[in-house]
Order: C-alpha cells, then structure tokens, then sequence
C-alpha cells in the first residue's frame, strides 16, 4: 500500500475520485474520511492536475466550479506547505504579499462591518449590513488582480483548470453581493437575506483559502522573479484593496520578455505586445474610426483605411504639411490648435459637426511620450449618429 501512496499517478486517481464522488452526491464527510484514509498530505499542483484531468475527461468546468467551495473544505488542512528561505509573503510589495494583505483587510471588513450586523434587529441594521457590503465590494479589485495578472502566467505554464475554476467562483461572488447591497436598498432584513450574506462570507473564506494554500503555492513553484515582478509593476494598472503598496526592487535586476512571436519576421513589437506587421495594419483598419498621425515637424505622417473613412485621404498626403492639407478658410483654426497642443496649453481639442445623415466627431489629441516630450498630433474622426441612439443595456452575459 506504501508504494501506491508514493505513487504520483496514484495520488492523483484518488483525488480525481474524490472529487468525482462529490459530483456524484455524496456527502463531505464521506469523501473527506476516504480522502484521509489515503493519504495525509497533498500537493496543490496534485490537485490542479486532478481538476484538469476531469475536465479534459469531460466535466464541464462550471461541475468542478460548482464543487469548488466543498472539496476545498475537503482539502483543507491536507495541503502541506513549502517552507522558503525568503517567503515573499513577508516581502513588501512582493504580488503574493499585497495579495495576503487585500485578503487580511477583506477579513476585516467581514468581522468588524458585516458580522455584528447580520442578527442585529435593530431598525439600521439592513443599512449598516448595506454599507459593510459596499466597502467588501471592493474584493473586486482583489479578483481582477488575480484574473489579469497571476492567471495568465498559470495559463502560459498549462496550469488551465484552477483559473477557471476561481474566475466563475470569483464572479459568482460579485454577482452576489451585487444582489445583496440591492435588496438590502430596501431597509428590510428578512432571514432569506442573512442565509444569503452568512453563505456569502463563507464562500469569500473559501476563495481566501484556496488563493493562499493552491494558488499561490502553485504560482511560486512555476513563475519565475521576472515575471513577479512585471505582475507587481502592472498592478497598478488595476489598483489594491489596501492603502499604501511599496515598490518592490527585487536585488537581481530583470529585463522584459519577448515572447516568441517576436522572433518572426516581419514582428513588431511593442512595450504591451507583439504584432506582424498584416496584424496591425489590419487592426487599426477594424477600427470603428479614423486616424491621422501629423508628426512633431507638422507633416502627416500616418493615416488608417477604415471601411467607414468619413473624409478622403490619399497617400499622396504622406509627408505633406498639414496646413497644406486644409482650405485657406479653416487653415489658421488648424494651426491654431496644433500650436496649442504642441505647447501644452491643451491636450486635446473636439468639434461636432453634421453632414447629411451622419454626425461627425472630431477629435484632436497631444501625442506625447513618458518624459513629457511632444512627439505630434493624432485625430480621430467618427460618426457617432448611431452611439447617441444608444438605449438600455446590451450586457456581454445574458441571462
């Protein structure tokens, strides 16, 4: 029996069955003794495996998604932990250490501004709970660090399975406490709605667990320093749960990767991604609108082929000056706005104007770079007839 136990592909099949068995309804207790019977300890990169194995077997993500939460519980206290000499969760502004922080404040803003709250029957209880909700929505931002950040990098090393997995828990969390703060709008606190918030913080305690004793463990045994880093230096594109996040300036210095499609010919690449050159030229040709690049010398030196281009262009502009490109009438008005966009008295300049059906938005923007120096002018230019006929709501998910 020993040498099943040692066994890695055995491992793995018992927990495969666990979790089966979960799916097929039988109770935790059940599941977790056979579990412990097995064996005492358990790997998180076991457990991925053991989740992608079922769904590349064929069950549907939303199954394992939907038992996320019960065989956590079932995990929970069978992980063993991976001592480090340098743990980065005591690094500041190390991802894994901003992320332990967001998860301690969310634990505190559940014991100290939901809990006391959910049996209180005092008239302002429903308002209180409304408000401890509010502040816990912004978990959101914790879950789309995790979802834009660190995933991707599980994604890249074929860890495919957990990330699913916690993005339909982590919405399924959003969705509730949207539900909740709505209907406690109200100002009524009804036992329906304290079963709803009590399965809601438990839900949000189980995320915390599996983020902290899977995920992490996961990512800290696959992605290298670099890649932390870079993680950490997009963060802020996102924002924190907490209110001050140190830069992090890891002791070896490390240099931006290029991913392999770089290498081919004809690549162009770019701080925030890599094209072929029919990629972008075909890109900036989708777009619903026009460009025109006028460089820091006043000459065009760029312009889209939209399918739906509202004003002619041709090539023969290319390197012409762009007071050249404008009658007489409105040239000085053209002059006029690159100087100011050139000198910094503005940043942008927009007209509006109506021709026969359509109605035209021209937009006028600074092109600078990150010191500050002005490098030209780009416009863009749109018929926003049918935006302004906009109504309601079109959501990407329907129900």
């Amino acid at each position: 029996m020993s040498e099943q136990i040692n066994n890695r592909e055995y491992r793995k099949q018992v927990i495969k069955q666990v979790i089966s068995e979960l799916h097929e309804g039988k109770s935790v207790e059940e599941v977790k003794k056979k579990f412990e019977d097995a064996f005492a300890g358990v790997s998180a990169t076991e457990i991925s495996e053991a989740e992608q194995a079922l769904i590349s077997e064929g069950l549907p993500i939303t199954e394992v998604q939907r038992l996320c939460d019960v065989h956590s519980a079932v995990f929970k206290g069978s992980i063993e932990e991976i001592h480090r000499e340098t743990d980065p969760a005591k690094i500041p502004g190390h991802p894994v250490n901003v992320l332990m922080l967001e998860n301690r404040k969310i634990e505190d803003i559940i014991e100290h501004k939901v809990k006391p709250f959910i049996h209180e029957s005092a008239a302002g209880a429903a308002d209180n709970l409304r408000e401890g909700l509010e502040e816990l929505s912004k978990i959101n931002v914790h879950y789309s660090k995790k979802e834009n950040l660190l995933f991707p990098y599980m994604e890249k090393y074929g860890i495919t399975a957990p990330p699913k997995v916690m993005w339909g828990v982590d919405d399924e969390i959003r969705d509730d406490l949207k539900m909740l703060i709505s209907d406690l709008s109200y100002g009524v606190l009804n036992d329906e709605l304290k079963s709803g918030i009590e399965s809601l913080i438990t839900r949000i305690g189980e995320m915390i667990f599996k983020e902290e004793n899977i995920m992490i463990p996961m990512l800290l045994d696959t992605i290298t320093e670099d890649e932390w880093k870079k993680a950490a230096d997009d963060s802020k594109e996102i924002g924190h749960m907490i209110d001050f996040v140190p830069v992090w300036k890891p002791d070896t210095k490390y240099k931006e990767e290029i991913r392999e499609e770089a290498a081919e010919p004809g690549s162009i690449t770019l701080p925030t991604g890599v094209f072929k050159k029919e990629e972008l030229v075909a890109m900036l040709n989708t777009l619903p609108f026009d460009i025109t690049f006028v460089g820091s010398d006043d000459t065009v030196k760029y312009f889209s082929q939209s399918s739906e281009r509202i004003f002619p262009r041709t090539k023969t502009i290319i390197g012409r000056n762009v007071s050249n490109c404008h009658p007489p009438a409105s040239v000085h008005i053209v002059e006029g706005i690159v100087e100011d966009l050139k000198s910094g008295k503005k940043d942008h300049e927009d007209f509006w104007i109506k021709m026969g059906d359509r109605y035209v938005y021209i937009r006028y923007f600074a092109v600078r770079d990150n010191d500050g120096r002005f490098l030209g002018v780009v416009e863009v230019t749109q018929d926003i007839k049918s935006i302004q006929e906009i109504t309601g709501e079109k959501r990407l998910v329907t129900e």
